[in-house]
């Protein structure tokens, strides 16, 4: 199963819905498509899409899910990374009304730099990134939070 999550953003990310149904109608994606669309009003007969997923039943959809794709959404790839699936993030950008600025360009940059994900910057070559899915093996994810903590009431305490 292949979930897709296009975040809350209140602008359309109908691209990336448009390469993934392309895909489906060229056959390389027969797995189930789930679409947590957000904002983006998009009509499949071969997605089930929703607005918003619950939380209970999103974690559900991750955990049960082989690929997720995103958004370059900070809290999305995160999220797929804590439950060790494979992530492809597709930037929104500004050109195409998606997003006030190009940071997610960085932000996807950054993650497929360090062995965490697989970018999609060319939409039309969704197919090739998906073979490349198959075998991908991400670097674990390890959260730095608890050392953040640690710092900060170090400096706490020396201050």
């Amino acid at each position: 199963m292949i979930l897709i999550t296009l975040g809350t953003q209140d602008k359309s990310f109908k691209r990336l819905l448009d390469a993934v149904q392309q895909q489906i109608d060229n056959g390389n994606i027969k797995d189930k498509v789930i679409v947590q669309a957000g904002h983006t009003k998009y009509n499949s007969e071969d997605m089930e899409i929703f607005d918003l997923i619950p939380y209970e039943k999103f974690d559900e959809y991750v955990n049960k899910c082989d690929i997720l794709i995103t958004h370059g959404g900070v809290g999305s790839i995160i999220t797929g990374l804590k439950n060790n699936k494979k992530v492809i993030a597709a930037p929104r950008l500004s050109k195409y009304k998606e997003h006030t600025n190009d940071h997610q360009l960085q932000i996807i940059d950054n993650f497929t730099k360090a062995g965490y994900i697989l970018p999609l910057y060319d939409f039309d070559k969704l197919d090739q990134v998906l073979k490349q899915a198959a075998k991908f093996k991400p670097k674990k994810y390890q959260s730095n939070t608890e050392n953040m903590i640690k710092l900060i009431e170090e400096y706490i305490d020396n201050n």
